[in-house]
């Protein structure tokens, strides 16, 4: 037999066995690998389907539920007492509208006066973003006998009252660093150092977003009933 013709053979079959071994190396690897990725599709389903059994995070759930039921009824109590908007009250009216809230703000106002309609734009504003504080506005030229009692001169003039009892009052725009072009930030920042308004914490901002957006919904889908209805 030919000496090279054998060598060429071994040498053959010795490339053949590399490559079976090298296929049979690769195609373990695919198998391994789509075993492992089974396995984690399986590890994650189930750490989906405990999580969704946790006991722990369904509490935190329903306390969750619970603290939105009471914050929206916390408001609908304050807006049965007028809170929520700033609103015109008459003398007659203005002895029960101090009393029946813990914080009122009352601005006593001339209607002729710019710098009172300065005030009541800002408070205006303000109103629907402190619903825990009532906002009210009197006619001072319609109020002689409150305007004497609580010897108010200037006008505007924003009387704070806590429990009842005026505690403090913002005369003019003296607080407000005197001239006309004062910002409502500015404004609300003085009334929470004042006590009358609670500075509000970026999350209690957005919950009043997402209160504010499920209420529009609601009103959006009831108006879609009754245009389908129609």
């Amino acid at each position: 037999m030919d000496p090279d013709a054998v060598k060429s053979t071994l040498s053959n079959l010795a490339f053949g066995n590399v490559l079976a071994a090298a296929a049979r190396d690769y195609k373990k690897e695919v198998l391994a690998n789509e075993k492992a990725q089974s396995s984690k599709h399986v590890n994650e389903e189930v750490d989906l389907d405990e999580l969704m059994d946790d006991p722990e995070l369904e509490k935190l759930h329903a306390d969750r539920i619970a603290a939105l039921k009471r914050e929206v009824e916390k408001r609908e109590a304050f807006k049965r007492q007028g809170h929520g908007e700033f609103r015109e009250v008459n003398e007659g009216d203005f002895l029960g509208e101090v009393t029946r809230s813990e914080k009122v703000i009352c601005h006593f106002y001339h209607k002729e006066f710019y710098r009172c309609k300065i005030m009541d734009k800002h408070l205006k504003t303000l109103a629907p973003r402190h619903v825990d504080t009532k906002f009210i506005k009197v006619d001072a030229e319609n109020a002689p006998f409150f305007v004497s009692k609580l010897a108010i001169k200037t006008l505007p003039c924003v009387l704070l009252f806590s429990k009842g009892i005026a505690m403090d009052r913002l005369v003019g725009f003296q607080d407000l660093g005197t001239k006309d072009d004062f910002t409502t930030t500015r404004l609300e920042n003085v009334l929470i150092k004042k006590g009358m308004l609670s500075k509000k914490k970026k999350e209690e901002d957005d919950e009043d977003a997402e209160y504010q957006e499920s209420i529009r919904r609601s009103v959006r889908s009831s108006e879609n009933l009754d245009s389908d209805s129609d």
